[in-house]
């Protein structure tokens, strides 16, 4: 009677009860800590690939250790989205010792693939050490080659969102300070920009600029869901009223909040994919235990993806809790 109820109610709604996106998407096997997602096809393989973040969450470390010490991980997804599977790790290292990478974004540049990825060097037991944004080039999505540290505006920076403009200049938005401040780009390699910051009207992080149904978007990290910018033309950007995924839903894993995504637009369907930190009632709430060290069950982060459609000129996300499909087309 219930997988008929169920199959029922799926059928009114118009999606198959086999079209239901798994909660959470991914969790890693390795390390159980995958966070910040870059999405990116892999023309190669002819697969979607999910790079990300390998927090060490499994690792018995001293405060925050687990998130030192990462490599960027692959997962890749042979259904066009639905699954992910554990692919590895990319080879990075450029200077001798155990060091720190966090937050990869790429994109595809005259047939070359440019990887903008922060950079600490060693390992620290608590929130520590100088960034640098890292650039990478590769042919195959694979191999990387180490072009050097990009000359910024400000050291110091994380977390690079990269989007073409119509004139086929490049923005790079980076984290400075709890701001994003932006530069550009004809080639990927020298950058010009200003100090003064495009969004800071609230510390943030994970910024992630993107353009779907007539406008460009801009979601922003702050922890407790992420807030929303609009804009007409990559400079004045208009802040909406309220945040996405602040709240939990009802699917595993799906809660307190969506933390440091990316978003892939395929036509007039727009999908963001975020990590949650599943075991905290709030996103920067853990504990330490009396080795001080943060309890597994706080550690652990999931990957999750949800739907995304625009309203009223609003950026919303679609009820988590109602079945959805999702499709990433091989290109």
């Amino acid at each position: 009677m219930r997988q008929i109820i169920l199959l029922l109610f799926v059928t009114l709604i118009g999606v198959s009860a086999d079209a239901q996106v798994p909660a959470p998407l991914y969790r890693d096997p390795i390390t159980d800590g995958a966070a910040d997602p870059c999405l990116v096809y892999n023309p190669f393989e002819k697969v979607w690939w999910m790079l990300y973040t390998q927090r060490r969450a499994n690792a018995e470390t001293a405060d925050v250790a687990y998130c030192y010490g990462n490599e960027i991980a692959i997962a890749y997804s042979e259904d066009n989205g639905k699954t992910w599977r554990y692919r590895g790790t990319l080879d990075l290292e450029f200077e001798r010792g155990k060091n720190t990478f966090w937050a990869p974004d790429v994109v595809l540049h005259n047939g070359v693939y440019h990887m903008f990825v922060s950079y600490i060097r060693g390992v620290g037991n608590h929130w520590s050490g100088r960034a640098a944004m890292m650039h990478y080039t590769s042919d195959n999505l694979w191999d990387w080659k180490c072009e050097g540290a990009v000359k910024l505006p400000k050291e110091d920076v994380i977390d690079a969102t990269l989007i073409q403009m119509s004139n086929g200049v490049w923005r790079m938005w980076y984290k400075w300070d709890s701001k994003s401040l932006f530069a550009d780009s004809r080639d990927l390699f020298t950058w010009e920009g200003d100090v003064a910051p495009a969004v800071s009207d609230e510390p943030h992080e994970g910024a992630k600029a993107f353009r779907f149904k007539d406008a460009y978007w801009f979601v922003t990290d702050e922890w407790r869901g992420m807030a929303v910018y609009r804009s007409d033309n990559l400079l004045q950007w208009t802040k909406q009223s309220g945040r996405i995924l602040d709240t939990p839903s009802n699917r595993k894993d799906d809660y307190p909040s969506g933390s440091h995504g990316d978003v892939v637009v395929i036509d007039d369907k727009a999908y963001i994919f975020y990590f949650t930190h599943p075991g905290r009632r709030f996103h920067t709430k853990d504990f330490h235990d009396e080795n001080g060290n943060i309890p597994y069950k706080f550690r652990r982060s999931s990957i999750q993806v949800a739907e995304l459609d625009v309203i009223n000129d609003e950026l919303v996300v679609k009820d988590r809790d109602i079945p959805f499909d999702i499709y990433l087309p091989n290109k």
